[in-house]
């Protein structure tokens, strides 16, 4: 089965899970994009809907779906976002698309979260994929030391900004086998503004595609 295929079956899962009058939370990325495409068919009607991205936000709003603010909406129901990596507990790295501080707030303003992926994605231990940091832009190399003292290569995504005005460090060469432990020690760091570790705020379920079939992974 190909990646948009398996991509496709697992956002149609992920839109079975959101109930009538539900307060939604919507991450970011290709899966999720396939999920809002699913979860407008349902027309299933929503108290609220929350984005973590200026780009969910407009493809939700082509799709007819009103976006709230955070602020206005107080704690959702559900997140549903995707993940660049899960581990055997659930937690991820997340952040290859850039929105990981908009995801990691809005994942934990809501009661349960649904990371949607396809098998690909399940890792035993966090730190194959590069760790997204975002940080201050007047901070980069600062930071950049701290995170080679940690053990870490860190590489400038050059040319690219998050919707909070921020750049991102990608660190590579890290075996994150505490991902609560570094999460808490990278945050740590002056002008780290998140990382891309969601110890804290891990997944309650994972919905993983599968050659055979949609695989629900419950933590």
């Amino acid at each position: 089965m190909d990646q948009d295929r398996k991509k496709a079956e697992v956002g149609a899962a992920a839109a079975a899970e959101v109930a009538e009058g539900c307060r939604l939370g919507v991450g970011t990325g290709s899966t999720v994009n396939h999920f809002i495409d699913a979860l407008a068919e349902r027309r299933v009607p929503l108290a609220c809907v929350v984005s973590s991205s200026e780009a969910t936000t407009a493809r939700l709003r082509r799709h007819g779906i009103e976006v709230s603010e955070l602020n206005s909406t107080g704690d959702l129901d559900l997140y549903v976002d995707g993940a660049d990596e899960v581990d055997p507990a659930g937690h991820m790295i997340k952040g290859g698309g850039g929105a990981l501080t908009r995801e990691k707030i809005v994942a934990s303003a809501s009661r349960r979260f649904v990371c949607i992926v396809d098998d690909s994605k399940l890792v035993r231990v966090l730190g194959n994929f590069p760790l997204p940091v975002e940080v201050i832009p007047m901070a980069r190399s600062y930071v950049a030391r701290q995170l080679v003292k940690l053990g870490g290569l860190p590489e400038y995504r050059e040319g690219f900004v998050t919707d909070n005005g921020n750049v991102i460090l990608d660190v590579r060469h890290l075996d994150i086998v505490d991902p609560v432990a570094m999460e808490d020690r990278i945050n740590g760091i002056a002008g780290v503004v998140c990382v891309g570790i969601f110890g804290r705020r891990k997944a309650d379920l994972v919905l993983a595609a599968a050659a055979g079939g949609v695989q629900r992974i419950e933590f």
